[in-house]
């Protein structure tokens, strides 16, 4: 099965996805510097549920950093609606009903069910930044749901990128 990792600089795989709000497309983003992209396990993830509430917590600060926000996963639109009435995450989007091929064309890895309460199959997490003409920054992807980049690392790196001008890495392959 297919499952590439997208290189930074190349334009980002297609990203159309049912949120709490409707649909969102990654076209139609016009962040000022980033639209940043979460990708988490789902509902059943324990880690998920703190990072998401976090990103929930500091939506503010990625705007003001001029990043747009989403937290997408695998998980049916209940399991979603779910995740919104039991976490801190009022002000997030979140996008849900990814298929397992967008999970892939995004390079995440796919896990199948270990446990009661999982998902059969769902995708790793990940976290992708896009500049607005859509092509693909930065990206940290995981076989695990374990050591994820802290949300604050992240706004710093744009910070950082930002006023440094920092070319995207990782071009080569």
């Amino acid at each position: 099965m297919k499952n590439s990792k997208p290189v930074p600089g190349a334009e980002a795989p297609a990203l159309t996805i049912e949120t709490n709000e409707g649909e969102w497309s990654l076209t139609e983003q016009k962040p000022k510097n980033f639209t940043a992209i979460f990708f988490y396990r789902g509902l059943h993830c324990p880690l998920c549920k703190k990072q998401l509430e976090e990103l929930n917590e500091k939506r503010d600060r990625f705007e003001e950093a001029g990043a747009s926000l989403i937290a997408v996963s695998m998980d049916s639109a209940a399991r979603c609606r779910k995740s919104r009435s039991d976490w801190d995450v009022d002000d997030l989007t979140i996008g849900h009903s990814m298929t397992e091929e967008t999970a892939r064309d995004w390079g995440l890895y796919i896990s199948e069910a270990i446990k009661d309460g999982e998902p059969d199959i769902f995708s790793e997490p990940g976290i992708f930044l896009v500049k607005p003409n859509g092509q693909l920054y930065f990206s940290a992807i995981q076989s695990a749901p374990f050591a994820r980049p802290e949300v604050d690392a992240i706004l710093s790196m744009i910070d950082f990128v930002m006023k440094k001008d920092y070319p995207a890495r990782g071009q080569k392959n």
